[in-house]
Parts: structure tokens; sequence; C-alpha cells
């Protein structure tokens, strides 16, 4: 029985270095083989444009301009049918109310919006000339 278990173990051991020494000689062969290497995209060498007479806003603007990843921010392009998305909602609420209902506004009463405000403009007419 104990000739049994030596024999198992030689067995073993013997199986193992096999397989490390396989596995040792298909790391050899990948180490010898050249590493191809990707070549870098070359950027589009760009006019720069002249947006305003900082020279330090330039920069930033045609970095910005030329690096095109604010075109797809937000998981692609953002035109007239994602408005509701660009504007967060933000006056979705106010085109579905009754348009002579008053808005409220922070901090300001509604009644400013109610005020006769003809008087104010016909003496701003008269004192221009108009």
């Amino acid at each position: 029985m104990k000739k049994k278990k030596t024999n198992i173990k030689t067995i073993i051991r013997q199986i193992v270095r096999e397989e490390v020494a396989m596995a040792i000689k298909e790391v050899i062969t990948e180490l010898k083989q050249p590493i191809e290497s990707q070549p870098t995209p070359q950027k589009k060498i760009v006019e720069k444009k002249s947006y305003t007479e900082n020279s330090v806003l330039n920069d930033v603007l045609n970095e910005t301009a030329q690096d095109g990843e604010w075109k797809t921010m937000g998981g692609g392009k953002f035109d007239s049918s994602k408005m509701n998305d660009v504007m967060g909602g933000a006056y979705g609420d106010m085109m579905n109310k009754n348009p002579n209902t008053p808005v409220s506004v922070e901090g300001q009463s509604p009644d400013f919006l109610k005020k006769d405000y003809r008087a104010v403009m016909k003496a701003i007419d008269k004192k221009q000339g108009k």
C-alpha cells in the first residue's frame, strides 16, 4: 500500500514537470516574437483660428475644436431632437400651463406680471422723442 502511494506521487510529479516544461516553452516562444506595436493615430494638422485676442483662450479653443470629443458627449450628437435632454426639462412645465396663469418667479410676487406698463412705455417713448 505504501508502494502505491509513492508510485502515485512520482507519477503526479512527473506529469506536473511535463506540464510546467510545456508552459515554459510556450512563454519563451512568445517572448522571442517581436512585439507588434500599434501605430499611433496621427492627428490632423488644423489651421489655428483666431476666436479672440486672448492668446491663451485661443489656444484652448483651438485645442477643443481640434480634439472633437465634445461632438459626441453624452453618448451621441446633440441636435434639436435631444433638446429636452439638453435643457433638462426645465421649461417643460411652462409649455403645459395655461398661458393666462401667472408665472411665479422665485423671490418675487406674480403681481408684477399683472401690472399695466403702458404709461411707463409712453413716458419712455416721449423721453426718447418718438
